[in-house]
Protein backbone atom coordinates (compact mmCIF):
# COMPACT_ATOMS: atom_id res chain seq x y z
CA UNK A 1 0.00 0.00 0.00
CA UNK A 2 0.87 3.62 -0.67
CA UNK A 3 1.73 6.34 1.72
CA UNK A 4 -1.78 8.06 3.22
CA UNK A 5 -2.20 11.46 1.50
CA UNK A 6 -0.72 14.17 3.22
CA UNK A 7 2.43 16.49 3.90
CA UNK A 8 5.57 15.05 5.14
CA UNK A 9 5.95 19.56 5.32
CA UNK A 10 4.73 22.26 5.76
CA UNK A 11 5.64 25.96 5.30
CA UNK A 12 3.98 27.67 8.56
CA UNK A 13 4.56 31.30 8.15
CA UNK A 14 4.87 34.17 7.88
CA UNK A 15 2.34 36.07 5.51
CA UNK A 16 4.73 38.49 3.35
CA UNK A 17 8.09 37.01 5.03
CA UNK A 18 8.73 35.29 1.87
CA UNK A 19 6.76 32.42 2.08
CA UNK A 20 5.35 32.18 -1.69
CA UNK A 21 9.33 32.49 -2.70
CA UNK A 22 10.21 29.73 -0.65
CA UNK A 23 7.47 27.58 -1.72
CA UNK A 24 8.32 27.84 -5.35
CA UNK A 25 12.23 27.11 -5.00
CA UNK A 26 11.20 23.71 -3.37
CA UNK A 27 8.73 23.11 -5.89
CA UNK A 28 11.63 23.05 -8.29
CA UNK A 29 13.53 20.38 -6.30
CA UNK A 30 13.18 16.86 -8.19
CA UNK A 31 12.13 15.31 -4.61
CA UNK A 32 9.62 17.81 -3.54
CA UNK A 33 5.62 17.68 -4.53
CA UNK A 34 3.79 21.01 -3.84
CA UNK A 35 0.13 21.78 -3.39
CA UNK A 36 -1.92 23.82 -5.68
CA UNK A 37 -3.42 25.90 -4.69
CA UNK A 38 -0.14 26.68 -2.11
CA UNK A 39 -2.29 27.95 0.65
CA UNK A 40 -5.07 25.26 1.18
CA UNK A 41 -5.97 26.67 4.53
CA UNK A 42 -7.05 23.27 5.64
CA UNK A 43 -5.51 23.31 8.87
CA UNK A 44 -7.24 27.07 10.03
CA UNK A 45 -10.20 25.21 9.78
CA UNK A 46 -11.66 21.84 11.06
CA UNK A 47 -13.38 19.73 8.58
CA UNK A 48 -16.10 22.91 8.90
CA UNK A 49 -16.82 25.94 6.22
CA UNK A 50 -14.17 28.96 7.49
CA UNK A 51 -15.37 31.29 9.93
CA UNK A 52 -17.41 34.09 8.45
CA UNK A 53 -15.14 37.27 8.15
CA UNK A 54 -15.80 40.47 7.41
CA UNK A 55 -13.53 42.46 5.95
CA UNK A 56 -13.43 43.53 2.57
CA UNK A 57 -12.64 40.56 0.19
CA UNK A 58 -12.75 38.36 3.13
CA UNK A 59 -15.77 36.26 1.80
CA UNK A 60 -14.54 36.09 -1.86
CA UNK A 61 -10.72 35.21 -0.47
CA UNK A 62 -12.98 32.29 1.56
CA UNK A 63 -14.58 30.36 -1.35
CA UNK A 64 -10.54 29.38 -2.48
CA UNK A 65 -10.44 27.90 1.54
CA UNK A 66 -9.90 23.74 1.39
CA UNK A 67 -11.62 22.81 4.70
CA UNK A 68 -13.20 19.12 3.42
CA UNK A 69 -10.51 16.33 4.69
CA UNK A 70 -11.46 14.91 1.36
CA UNK A 71 -10.43 17.67 -0.66
CA UNK A 72 -7.35 18.56 1.14
CA UNK A 73 -6.27 14.92 0.42
CA UNK A 74 -6.80 14.79 -2.87
CA UNK A 75 -4.30 17.64 -3.40
CA UNK A 76 -1.21 15.34 -2.50
CA UNK A 77 -2.51 12.44 -5.09
CA UNK A 78 -0.14 13.57 -7.58
CA UNK A 79 2.41 13.27 -5.84
CA UNK A 80 5.56 10.27 -6.53
CA UNK A 81 6.71 7.89 -4.05
CA UNK A 82 9.97 8.94 -3.99
CA UNK A 83 9.05 12.74 -3.04
CA UNK A 84 8.39 15.07 0.09
CA UNK A 85 5.16 16.29 0.09
CA UNK A 86 4.58 20.04 1.45
CA UNK A 87 2.30 23.03 1.55
CA UNK A 88 2.54 26.78 2.71
CA UNK A 89 -0.03 28.14 4.47
CA UNK A 90 1.73 31.38 5.90
CA UNK A 91 -1.30 31.60 8.76
CA UNK A 92 -0.42 28.43 10.55
CA UNK A 93 2.19 30.53 12.54
CA UNK A 94 -0.64 32.70 13.82
CA UNK A 95 -2.79 30.42 13.99
CA UNK A 96 -3.02 28.93 17.75
CA UNK A 97 -6.12 26.32 16.44
CA UNK A 98 -3.87 25.44 13.93
CA UNK A 99 -0.82 24.18 16.05
CA UNK A 100 -3.39 21.59 18.09
CA UNK A 101 -4.93 20.12 14.80
CA UNK A 102 -1.53 19.99 13.35
CA UNK A 103 0.03 17.97 16.13
CA UNK A 104 -2.73 15.84 16.41
CA UNK A 105 -2.92 14.86 12.61
CA UNK A 106 0.53 14.72 11.78
CA UNK A 107 2.64 13.92 14.08
CA UNK A 108 5.77 13.73 12.12
CA UNK A 109 5.32 16.71 10.10
CA UNK A 110 8.52 19.37 9.72
CA UNK A 111 7.04 23.08 10.65
CA UNK A 112 9.31 25.90 8.22
CA UNK A 113 8.80 29.07 9.73
CA UNK A 114 10.35 32.08 7.58
CA UNK A 115 10.63 35.70 9.79
CA UNK A 116 10.85 39.17 8.81
CA UNK A 117 11.20 42.26 10.49
CA UNK A 118 8.04 42.84 11.77
CA UNK A 119 7.30 46.53 10.95
CA UNK A 120 9.15 46.13 7.47
CA UNK A 121 6.30 42.93 7.16
CA UNK A 122 3.07 44.79 8.21
CA UNK A 123 4.35 47.51 5.90
CA UNK A 124 4.33 45.11 3.11
CA UNK A 125 1.37 43.49 4.24
CA UNK A 126 -0.77 46.85 4.30
CA UNK A 127 0.94 47.78 0.52
CA UNK A 128 -0.19 44.89 -1.04
CA UNK A 129 -3.76 45.11 0.75
CA UNK A 130 -3.80 49.45 -0.18
CA UNK A 131 -2.64 48.34 -3.99
CA UNK A 132 -5.59 46.27 -4.56
CA UNK A 133 -7.84 48.17 -3.50
CA UNK A 134 -8.99 46.82 -0.71
CA UNK A 135 -7.81 48.42 2.06
CA UNK A 136 -9.17 51.55 2.60
CA UNK A 137 -6.89 53.55 4.78
CA UNK A 138 -3.68 55.29 2.40
CA UNK A 139 -1.59 55.38 5.74
CA UNK A 140 0.02 52.89 7.66
CA UNK A 141 0.06 54.03 11.03
CA UNK A 142 -3.57 54.41 10.96
CA UNK A 143 -4.51 50.97 9.82
CA UNK A 144 -2.31 49.55 12.53
CA UNK A 145 -4.80 51.69 14.90
CA UNK A 146 -7.74 50.40 13.56
CA UNK A 147 -6.54 46.80 14.13
CA UNK A 148 -7.95 46.24 17.70
CA UNK A 149 -11.66 47.11 15.91
CA UNK A 150 -11.18 45.20 12.74
CA UNK A 151 -10.17 42.48 14.82
CA UNK A 152 -13.37 43.12 16.67
CA UNK A 153 -15.69 43.55 13.77
CA UNK A 154 -14.50 40.05 12.72
CA UNK A 155 -11.77 40.72 10.25
CA UNK A 156 -9.85 37.69 8.52
CA UNK A 157 -6.63 37.39 9.55
CA UNK A 158 -4.15 38.98 6.27
CA UNK A 159 -5.82 42.68 8.41
CA UNK A 160 -3.66 41.84 11.54
CA UNK A 161 -0.37 43.91 10.17
CA UNK A 162 0.99 44.04 13.93
CA UNK A 163 -0.57 40.37 14.95
CA UNK A 164 0.78 38.31 12.07
CA UNK A 165 4.06 39.45 13.22
CA UNK A 166 4.63 38.09 16.79
CA UNK A 167 6.19 35.59 16.16
CA UNK A 168 7.72 35.13 19.60
CA UNK A 169 4.29 34.47 21.41
CA UNK A 170 3.41 32.45 17.85
CA UNK A 171 6.97 29.99 18.45
CA UNK A 172 6.26 29.83 22.00
CA UNK A 173 2.97 28.50 21.89
CA UNK A 174 3.68 26.14 19.12
CA UNK A 175 6.58 24.61 20.67
CA UNK A 176 3.97 23.57 23.06
CA UNK A 177 2.18 20.76 20.93
CA UNK A 178 5.47 20.84 18.39
CA UNK A 179 9.07 18.60 19.11
CA UNK A 180 11.50 21.78 19.00
CA UNK A 181 13.97 19.84 16.38
CA UNK A 182 10.90 19.28 14.04
CA UNK A 183 10.63 23.29 13.77
CA UNK A 184 13.17 25.22 11.37
CA UNK A 185 12.90 28.95 11.80
CA UNK A 186 14.16 30.76 8.89
CA UNK A 187 14.99 34.48 8.29
CA UNK A 188 13.55 36.30 4.93
CA UNK A 189 17.09 38.36 4.56
CA UNK A 190 18.68 35.05 4.36
CA UNK A 191 16.79 34.04 1.63
CA UNK A 192 17.08 37.36 -0.01
CA UNK A 193 20.82 37.68 0.72
CA UNK A 194 21.90 34.10 0.58
CA UNK A 195 19.66 31.92 -1.31
CA UNK A 196 21.84 29.15 -2.01
CA UNK A 197 23.06 28.97 1.50
CA UNK A 198 19.29 29.28 2.84
CA UNK A 199 17.71 26.66 0.33
CA UNK A 200 20.53 23.95 1.40
CA UNK A 201 19.87 24.46 5.16
CA UNK A 202 15.79 24.22 4.32
CA UNK A 203 16.75 21.04 2.15
CA UNK A 204 18.90 19.59 4.97
CA UNK A 205 16.10 19.94 7.58
CA UNK A 206 13.85 18.40 5.67
CA UNK A 207 16.30 15.23 4.33
CA UNK A 208 16.23 16.31 0.93
CA UNK A 209 19.34 16.60 -1.17
CA UNK A 210 21.35 20.08 -1.71
CA UNK A 211 22.56 21.97 -4.04
CA UNK A 212 19.70 21.08 -6.46
CA UNK A 213 17.81 24.56 -5.92
CA UNK A 214 19.43 27.36 -5.74
CA UNK A 215 17.45 30.63 -6.58
CA UNK A 216 14.53 32.35 -4.85
CA UNK A 217 12.40 33.99 -7.35
CA UNK A 218 10.98 37.14 -6.54
CA UNK A 219 8.09 37.84 -3.89
CA UNK A 220 4.52 38.32 -4.53
CA UNK A 221 4.71 41.99 -3.70
CA UNK A 222 2.35 44.82 -5.52
CA UNK A 223 3.32 47.81 -7.28
CA UNK A 224 2.86 50.58 -4.93
CA UNK A 225 -0.21 52.78 -5.45
CA UNK A 226 0.13 56.46 -4.43
CA UNK A 227 -2.31 57.99 -2.36
CA UNK A 228 -4.36 60.36 -5.08
CA UNK A 229 -6.92 60.17 -7.20
CA UNK A 230 -6.75 56.65 -8.26
CA UNK A 231 -7.06 54.94 -4.78
CA UNK A 232 -9.97 57.55 -4.08
CA UNK A 233 -12.26 56.83 -6.88
CA UNK A 234 -11.03 53.60 -7.81
CA UNK A 235 -10.74 51.48 -4.30
CA UNK A 236 -14.55 51.87 -3.29
CA UNK A 237 -15.55 50.62 -6.43
CA UNK A 238 -12.81 47.41 -5.96
CA UNK A 239 -13.92 46.76 -2.13
CA UNK A 240 -17.97 46.71 -3.91
CA UNK A 241 -16.55 44.47 -6.41
CA UNK A 242 -15.06 42.23 -3.70
CA UNK A 243 -18.23 41.97 -1.97
CA UNK A 244 -20.37 41.53 -4.76
CA UNK A 245 -17.45 38.41 -5.53
CA UNK A 246 -18.86 36.35 -2.81
CA UNK A 247 -21.65 35.50 -4.96
CA UNK A 248 -19.77 34.05 -7.78
CA UNK A 249 -17.06 31.50 -8.30
CA UNK A 250 -13.78 33.09 -7.28
CA UNK A 251 -12.16 32.51 -10.63
CA UNK A 252 -14.88 35.15 -12.32
CA UNK A 253 -14.21 37.78 -9.98
CA UNK A 254 -10.74 37.70 -10.04
CA UNK A 255 -10.96 37.75 -14.25
CA UNK A 256 -13.41 40.96 -13.95
CA UNK A 257 -11.65 42.77 -10.86
CA UNK A 258 -8.08 42.62 -13.42
CA UNK A 259 -8.64 45.63 -15.49
CA UNK A 260 -9.84 47.73 -12.61
CA UNK A 261 -6.76 46.76 -10.14
CA UNK A 262 -4.31 47.06 -12.99
CA UNK A 263 -5.96 50.69 -13.86
CA UNK A 264 -5.47 51.55 -10.07
CA UNK A 265 -1.87 50.62 -10.27
CA UNK A 266 -1.51 52.03 -13.88
CA UNK A 267 1.61 54.15 -14.19
CA UNK A 268 3.40 52.55 -10.92
CA UNK A 269 6.51 52.15 -11.24
CA UNK A 270 7.40 49.01 -8.65
CA UNK A 271 8.92 51.87 -6.77
CA UNK A 272 8.16 51.11 -3.06
CA UNK A 273 8.88 53.27 -0.93
CA UNK A 274 10.96 52.56 2.52
CA UNK A 275 9.19 53.83 5.97
CA UNK A 276 10.95 56.88 7.52
CA UNK A 277 12.71 56.38 10.46
CA UNK A 278 10.76 58.11 12.80
CA UNK A 279 7.84 56.35 11.49
CA UNK A 280 9.54 53.08 12.79
CA UNK A 281 10.62 54.05 15.64
CA UNK A 282 7.34 55.44 16.99
CA UNK A 283 6.03 51.69 15.91
CA UNK A 284 9.21 49.76 17.33
CA UNK A 285 7.33 49.46 21.24
CA UNK A 286 4.89 47.19 19.07
CA UNK A 287 7.21 44.32 18.59
CA UNK A 288 9.98 45.32 21.23
CA UNK A 289 9.35 42.49 23.84
CA UNK A 290 8.18 40.07 21.48
CA UNK A 291 11.32 40.23 19.42
CA UNK A 292 13.63 39.82 22.71
CA UNK A 293 11.04 36.69 23.21
CA UNK A 294 11.79 35.26 20.01
CA UNK A 295 15.50 36.05 20.41
CA UNK A 296 15.16 33.97 23.83
CA UNK A 297 13.43 31.02 21.96
CA UNK A 298 15.59 30.63 19.14
CA UNK A 299 19.15 31.44 20.75
CA UNK A 300 19.66 33.61 17.62
CA UNK A 301 20.07 37.73 17.97
CA UNK A 302 17.30 39.68 16.01
CA UNK A 303 18.08 42.82 17.58
CA UNK A 304 18.80 44.53 13.87
CA UNK A 305 15.14 44.34 13.76
CA UNK A 306 14.90 47.20 16.69
CA UNK A 307 16.75 49.73 14.50
CA UNK A 308 15.07 52.72 12.92
CA UNK A 309 16.57 52.10 9.21
CA UNK A 310 14.34 49.50 7.01
CA UNK A 311 15.73 47.03 4.99
CA UNK A 312 13.99 47.43 2.20
CA UNK A 313 11.63 45.32 -0.27
CA UNK A 314 12.87 42.04 -1.65
CA UNK A 315 13.10 42.97 -5.00
CA UNK A 316 15.19 46.64 -3.80
CA UNK A 317 17.55 44.37 -1.75
CA UNK A 318 17.68 41.82 -4.62
CA UNK A 319 19.02 44.88 -6.70
CA UNK A 320 21.44 45.65 -3.65
CA UNK A 321 22.69 42.12 -3.62
CA UNK A 322 23.91 41.76 -7.02
CA UNK A 323 25.59 45.25 -7.25
CA UNK A 324 27.18 44.01 -4.34
CA UNK A 325 28.39 40.82 -6.25
CA UNK A 326 32.18 40.61 -7.95
CA UNK A 327 31.79 41.37 -11.30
Amino acid sequence: MGRLPAPDFLVVGAPKAGTTALHAALSRHPQVFTTSPKEPKYFLCDDAPPPAYGGPGDRHSQQEWVWRRRDYDRLFEGAREDQLRGESTPFYLWSRSAHRRIAEQLPDVRLIAVVRDPIDRAASNWMHLWSDGLEPIGDLERALAAEPGRVDAGWAPFWRYAGLGRYGEQLEHLLRYVDRERVLVMRYRDLVDEPRAALDRACTFLGLETGLVGAVPRDNSRAYVEPGWRPRVLGPVVRAGARLGQFAPPEAWRRLSAPLVARLSDGADGHRPRLDPEVRERLLPLFADDVDRLSALTGEDFGDWLSRESRGSFLERQRQRRLSEPA
